[in-house]
């Protein structure tokens, strides 16, 4: 299976790059098996943050979603796409 790259925009004029790193950070921590890498990219749209995956899929939007997500969240999200197997400990949904 190919390894998935993820793209994270963020808004510089936000000063939102601290957060895009953390973010990638923790994802590439997670997931160091499974992706391929992160890229980081300043948006030259005002106010945009969003984390998209190699073939096109939108992951998260802060205008879609209301704001920023938990990392536990995108991790999950992140997970669902690249390896549907992998336990997150700590961080996987709780059984209904």
């Amino acid at each position: 299976m190919e390894k998935k790259i993820i793209t994270i925009e963020y808004c510089p004029k936000c000063g939102w790059l601290l957060r895009a790193a953390y973010m990638a950070q923790e994802l590439l921590t997670t997931f160091s098996e499974e992706l391929k890498g992160v890229t980081l990219i300043p948006s030259e749209v005002t106010g945009r943050f969003q984390i998209g995956i190699q073939e096109g899929e939108m992951l998260f939007d802060r205008k879609r979603d209301g704001g920023f997500p938990e990392i536990k969240a995108l991790k999950q999200k992140v997970r669902d796409f690249v390896a549907p197997e992998k336990s997150l400990g700590h961080s996987d949904k709780k059984s209904e």
